[in-house]
């Protein structure tokens, strides 16, 4: 017997930021960021997110410099606090408790997002979700690098992550409902049975015009 599962995009759909920005921000407010142009080069790339075409590759890679000589200890303290101070408050109330019914309802629910996977498999649980699925880094020295490992889950990858995890998980085989709120989740949303779009950019609104799907509007 198969299982539907219900699989969400992170930043923008269940919470109002960015995680990974709002990581950024936070390890510059802990005056641990030395490169003084770094928030500036974060914002240019999030643009390029915005329209659709950012180099996922270069992100991580500016993003995940100011660890280097952190041991993974040491940076999963600092996302700890991070998460409770500057991304739970961000939730959307309307997505707790879609959270609470779809675990009334014993739902299967994944996060599946293009924010790095210390930060994704740190909010999940957070969120009562069991499974999350984020950009994996290559780690070494126990430390982890700017050096992506595997497919990322950003754009068509997250559909090469979803089937590797569904490959493991064959009982969730049933009808897939995706929530998300950008263009670059678009090849996901053409896979997915059902398609909830959560205050959608313009360009993924125009094809949900087109395909028919739902629109929910959120906010704090």
């Amino acid at each position: 017997m198969s299982n539907p599962l219900y699989v969400f995009d992170l930043d923008h759909t269940l919470i109002d930021a960015d995680c990974s920005t709002l990581w950024s921000r936070f390890l510059s407010r802990e005056g641990l960021i030395k490169d003084p142009d770094y928030l500036a080069k974060e914002h240019k790339l999030m643009l390029d997110y915005q329209r659709g075409e950012m180099n996922i590759h270069e992100y991580v890679g500016v993003t995940l410099a100011p660890l280097a000589g952190m041991t993974i200890a040491d940076v999963d303290t600092l996302v700890a606090r991070c998460v409770e101070t500057d991304v739970l408050p961000l939730v959307y109330p309307q997505a707790k408790r879609l959270i609470e019914q779809l675990h009334a309802q014993g739902q299967q629910m994944m996060i599946i997002s293009a924010s790095v996977s210390l930060l994704v498999k740190a909010i999940a649980p957070r969120l009562g979700i069991k499974h999350a699925i984020g950009i994996d880094l290559v780690t070494g020295n126990n430390a982890y690098t700017s050096v992506i490992s595997g497919v990322p889950s950003y754009q068509t990858g997250k559909i090469t992550r979803l089937k590797e995890w569904l490959q493991v998980n064959p009982e969730y085989s049933g009808e897939l409902t995706f929530y998300t709120d950008s263009i670059n989740d678009l090849p996901l949303c053409l896979e997915a049975d059902r398609v909830l779009m959560v205050n959608p950019c313009q360009k993924l609104a125009a094809q949900g015009a087109r395909y028919g799907w739902q629109t929910l509007n959120w906010s704090l």
